[in-house]
């Protein structure tokens, strides 16, 4: 901290985390270390099997393919320096590791609700209108649809970063999560701050409220079609690939929403409800998408043939 004038301005903070006492805190490093490694691996592995195989190339592994990108930047935002700070008994981080830290998991975090968005429109079309599949979800708008989404995301991020990081914070520095988040940022923010990012934040709700309802129109039309599939495996396959994304998606803005507009706190639920949107969905996702996704499942196969089992055959896909 810096002395001006007998005000105190914070030029570092200290993330609490989850526990003090020294042996926990060494375990936690060690348990979110194997989550980090696992969400890595299976994210790489996802993107991996889609690029290199060519019965991936549609719109819809190309959309995942960028959701696993985004699941990669957004846990290694948070994960990597709670696990460095856990194992060196040091829980600071500076004003601009902070401010990277906001920026970034914002920016990750709204491009993945603006794919996920995006997402929902291809299956929508793939479900409910799939004689006009080839000719709507074109090449050219799949390349928009996701490039929207990051751009939307960079230019949400820089607007909230560059606004809760314009002027000095002062009071207190210790922060009871284990990364920077928003609402404890805020808290120590000047009032003159606080008011514009409440202003931004009902500006953008406003956009967040349209993106939820076409979701909720979207999904709707998709289950109304799937639940008249007079083929049981036809309805399977369509609910075991809409559903995922949708519980995913639902369980993202409940926890952030209950964080941004919830009381702070200083307690182990809020630090739970924070690993639900910053780690779960990472983690969760190539789960989900991969590792029950035959055609995925048979890319990795024959990916691992080729580095670790040269004689091994593969289940071939069936048409």
């Amino acid at each position: 901290m810096v002395n001006m004038s007998n005000c105190t301005i914070i030029m570092e903070f200290f993330l609490m985390g989850f526990s003090s006492i020294r042996e926990l805190q060494v375990l936690h490093a060690i348990l979110f270390s194997l989550i980090y490694i696992a969400a890595l691996m299976g994210n790489l592995l996802t993107i991996a099997a889609i690029v290199t195989d060519p019965h991936l190339h549609s719109p819809m592994y190309f959309f995942l393919s960028n959701l696993s990108l985004l699941d990669l930047g957004c846990i290694s935002v948070t994960l990597p320096k709670f696990i460095v700070n856990s194992l060196t008994g040091h829980q600071s981080i500076s004003l601009h590791g902070c401010a990277a830290q906001i920026f970034f998991f914002i920016f990750f975090a709204a491009t993945e609700f603006a794919l996920l968005v995006a997402m929902s429109y291809d299956r929508f079309v793939a479900i409910c209108h799939p004689l006009h599949y080839g000719v709507t979800m074109t090449p050219l708008r799949c390349l928009c649809g996701a490039g929207g989404s990051w751009v939307s995301g960079l230019f949400y991020s820089t607007v909230h970063t560059g606004n809760m990081f314009r002027l000095p914070f002062s009071g207190s520095n210790v922060f009871h999560q284990f990364f920077c988040d928003v609402p404890h940022v805020l808290k120590v923010s000047s009032s003159e701050v606080r008011d514009t990012e409440y202003i931004l934040l009902a500006m953008s709700s406003t956009l967040l409220v349209v993106c939820f309802v076409f979701l909720i129109i979207s999904y709707t039309y998709i289950f109304s079609t799937v639940f008249r599939m007079p083929s049981v495996e036809g309805c399977y396959k369509a609910l075991s690939t809409c559903l995922p994304q949708l519980i995913i998606l639902f369980l993202f803005l409940l926890a952030g929403m209950v964080t941004v507009l919830g009381p702070i706190s200083d307690t182990s639920p809020n630090l739970l409800i924070s690993m639900t949107y910053t780690i779960l969905p990472p983690f969760m996702n190539p789960i989900i998408y991969s590792l029950r996704n035959t055609k995925i499942k048979v890319a990795l196969c024959r990916i691992m043939k080729t580095f670790f089992f040269p004689g091994r055959k593969c289940p071939s896909l069936k048409n």
